[in-house]
């Protein structure tokens, strides 16, 4: 299998705008939502996304690449179907709140980060190369994620859907049954789509040689 250059860089350009957007948007997700609302994957992502792109690390990008690249794109198809009906219909009920008009229009604003996230960790492990091993890298870190957001959310907060499916804080069954359920789930989510990185990537010559 041919192996990345270890010459490949993240354009600094990239890595100013990253952080600029960043730095906007911490303060006003914890002024608004609370910092347990950063234990969602898709604003550890985030945040780890930019540790990875400054540092160039492969593996972190191969790893939040895996912990949110089916996640996001169910965001964005939720977000798309939203925005046809008008935000009478989102399907798996992840973007109901973009429609919310109670809701700040720039605080929704920041949300928009979901449609190009998984599309920059996408194109970031493109340039270092895919990490075979960050789909095992990332497991225990993220069923940590699942467990701390069981504990840590506040009363009537669903982070990660720890607490039931989308819209549902009661799902029928006993808390850690859910919760188990959710991380078997999650694991076998997170394999799946490891496999599609792996197979797409390895089309090209884009695995990194460990």
């Amino acid at each position: 299998m041919p192996t990345i250059p270890s010459v490949a860089r993240i354009p600094l350009t990239l890595k100013l705008a990253y952080l600029a957007f960043v730095a906007v948007l911490v303060p006003i997700y914890a002024a608004h939502h609370g910092p347990a609302n950063f234990l969602w994957f898709s604003n550890i992502a985030l945040l780890g996304g930019l540790l990875a792109v400054w540092l160039e690390s492969r593996r972190l990008a191969s790893m939040l690449l895996v912990s949110v690249g089916l996640l996001e794109m169910g965001w964005i198809a939720d977000f798309l179907i939203g925005l046809a009906t008008g935000g009478q219909q989102t399907p798996v009920g992840l973007v109901a709140y973009m429609f919310d008009p109670e809701l700040p229009l720039y605080l929704r604003g920041l949300s928009l980060y979901h449609l190009p996230l998984p599309f920059v960790l996408l194109w970031v492990v493109w340039r270092l190369g895919y990490d075979r091993q960050a789909w095992r890298a990332w497991l225990p870190i993220g069923w940590a994620v699942i467990v701390l957001s069981y504990l840590l959310a506040p009363p009537g907060r669903n982070i990660n859907w720890v607490k039931g499916p989308e819209g549902v804080l009661d799902p029928g069954v006993p808390g850690p049954i859910w919760l188990l359920c959710l991380i078997v789930g999650s694991g076998i989510a997170w394999w799946l789509t490891h496999k599609v990185i792996e197979s797409g990537l390895g089309r090209f010559g884009r695995i990194a040689a460990l």
